[in-house]
């Protein structure tokens, strides 16, 4: 099998390392041409896909570059032959899924969406989850090439769902980042120590793994800089979409997206995915502070 993965940034990279590791042979594609010597050293190919490519994987950042690198008359689906499989690890919008979805049947490309989560370290680990969706049998012929680097592997169900799975996982992580920051402020309005706090909510009913992990971290400065402020917004942009689509009522989501959008005005779009509870503290030591 010829495999071709289209995007090294910090997860493809590590994705198409573990591919090698797992004995595949892969031809490594991304927009950087400074990536080239970093794929190579580990034992992969450099290049565009090729004609006769057996399985696409494309790691893109988001739904605007997934769109643009796949649809259209010179869109990968277009190049690749019939017969062909497609594994997207996007963090796409449910509403993209569906057109890829109908664009990949149309060509004949078995596709099947598998959104990851877990960040850098899970990829360089090699413990990746995948949200997957599509044909029952396109995911039980694809999953053992899945499974090079994952840990868990969540079938979801029909295409849309799996997209829809990850973006859902995540308006839960962002919505925590801005719920602890208040309860944080309002803890240290009153005299309450941050870290005593956080101990008696471990021992509490809120208790979760946010608190658990991620709070110390937050507490030393760490703004966990691994994922775009715009990155975030773009996906609860597309929560929210889906939500107005399906006319389901998501009052906390629009406010989780209204304050990372703020945050996004603030800070422009660096990596951190705790800049929105930053942004909610320049609000507290400067009431009159407008983004």
């Amino acid at each position: 099998m010829e495999i071709a993965l289209v995007g090294a940034g910090r997860i493809g990279l590590a994705v198409a390392r573990q591919l090698v590791a797992h004995g595949h042979a892969i031809r490594v594609h991304d927009v950087r041409p400074e990536v080239e010597s970093q794929v190579r050293a580990f034992g992969a190919a450099w290049g565009e896909p090729r004609a006769e490519t057996d399985l696409l994987v494309t790691v893109l950042p988001g739904s605007p570059e997934l769109r643009a690198e796949m649809l259209g008359d010179h869109g990968l689906l277009s190049r690749l032959r019939r017969g062909s499989s497609w594994l997207d690890l996007t963090s796409a919008s449910p509403a993209l899924g569906a057109e890829l979805a109908v664009a990949a049947a149309d060509d004949r490309i078995d596709y099947l969406e598998t959104p990851v989560g877990g960040g850098p370290d899970a990829a360089a680990s090699g413990e990746l989850t995948v949200y997957a969706a599509g044909e029952v049998a396109t995911f039980e012929r694809l999953e053992p090439i899945v499974r090079a680097f994952a840990g868990k592997v969540h079938y979801t169900g029909p295409h849309g769902s799996g997209y829809l799975t990850k973006l859902l996982v995540n308006l839960l992580w962002f919505s925590q980042v801005v719920a602890v920051g208040e309860v944080l402020m309002l803890g240290r309005s009153g005299g309450l120590d941050p870290s005593r706090l956080r101990q008696i909510l471990l021992e509490g009913p809120a208790a979760s793994a946010f608190l658990e992990d991620v709070l110390p971290r937050m507490l030393a400065g760490d703004q966990l800089a691994t994922f775009g402020l715009d990155r975030i917004v773009e996906e609860l942009d597309s929560i929210e979409e889906f939500a107005r689509l399906h006319h389901v009522p998501a009052g906390l989501a629009a406010l989780v997206g209204s304050v990372h959008r703020d945050a996004l005005s603030r800070f422009g779009p660096i990596d951190g995915e705790l800049l929105a509870i930053t942004h909610l503290e320049h609000l507290w030591s400067d009431p009159l502070d407008e983004v």
